[in-house]
């Protein structure tokens, strides 16, 4: 975390921590450091079984998986990573490239993965996800990509690039509610349905937001997120792809999905009354598209 707001007031710290703690209470994960192509990255790690890895969103941190963690472990090993400049990882300070960050993934694999995992990324976790693939599928029992960036041109709606821009440039209780709206199909059932979860989710990601590790995420998302993926690229996958899609996303919207399933293949499952985080606004039914994923039937052997 002391990477992450390095140039934070001390109090911000304090509260970014306290934030954090109280979300990982409880979660029947691990946290511990690993050092990763250079970079100390805060690792969460929890069950036993084949191991999956997953990769969070821009701005995000590995708790946000809360939701569906618990889960996930009675069958799972999982390791949930923050992101390179995100969280309590370190690269906030370094000049993060496409290079880097996959060869972060790639050590993340090899210390943590003692067979192929299946890999699962969010937004920018999925375009980071695919282009590992695009080089490495050898190394993946499945590759699941979740509301992802990369496949096209990212062209949001209009509102949602508005309110995104706003709560980039100044990160309050205000524009974070706003830009919520658009990332959320139903905003006040969310908070409803994390009840006590949701003070110190919605603490934590301003936290961050207001810290210096935000322009990180900006550099990350220009290097990795939001550059297309050369169609030819991701025909050079080879691993068993799915995909699993909010229908009501506004910033990588459905028929991305649509075209990419139709084009290379790829199963497509869509998750009804979401927007652009399943895990998060409707984790009971991503679990489900998720468990149909990780049924062995559909694992490299068979394909």
């Amino acid at each position: 975390m002391a990477k992450q707001l390095a140039t934070a007031q001390p109090t911000q710290i304090h509260a970014a921590d306290d934030a954090r703690a109280r979300l990982l209470a409880g979660l029947p994960v691990t946290e511990r450091r690993l050092e990763l192509a250079g970079i100390p990255t805060s690792v969460l790690e929890g069950g036993d079984g084949p191991p999956l890895v997953l990769l969070h969103g821009p701005g995000e941190f590995a708790a946000k998986w809360l939701r569906v963690i618990p889960d996930l472990v009675t069958t799972h090993h999982v390791i949930a990573p923050d992101l390179p400049g995100h969280g309590a990882s370190g690269g906030a300070e370094s000049r993060l490239d496409a290079e880097q960050v996959l060869r972060w993934l790639s050590e993340l694999i090899q210390r943590t993965c003692p067979s192929p995992p299946t890999l699962l990324g969010h937004t920018l976790g999925g375009a980071i996800a695919a282009r590992f693939a695009v080089e490495h599928s050898d190394r993946l029992e499945r590759l699941v990509l979740v509301d992802t960036l990369g496949l096209a041109p990212f062209r949001p709606a209009p509102r949602f690039a508005l309110t995104m821009a706003h709560y980039m440039v100044r990160p309050s209780e205000r524009t974070y509610d706003r830009f919520m709206r658009q990332c959320s199909a139903d905003l006040d059932g969310l908070r409803e349905e994390m009840g006590t979860s949701w003070q110190p989710f919605e603490a934590y990601n301003l936290e961050l937001a207001r810290a210096s590790g935000a322009k990180a995420v900006g550099r990350l998302m220009r290097q990795v997120g939001l550059p297309r993926i050369p169609p030819e690229d991701l025909t050079r996958i080879t691993a068993p792809t799915f995909l699993i899609w909010g229908r009501y996303d506004r910033a990588n919207r459905l028929p991305i999905a649509e075209a990419a399933s139709e084009r290379y293949g790829w199963p497509l499952q869509v998750i009804e009354d979401c927007a652009d985080d399943p895990a998060r606004d409707r984790p009971g039914a991503f679990l489900k598209a998720l468990r149909a994923t990780l049924d062995p039937g559909h694992g490299r052997e068979d394909s």
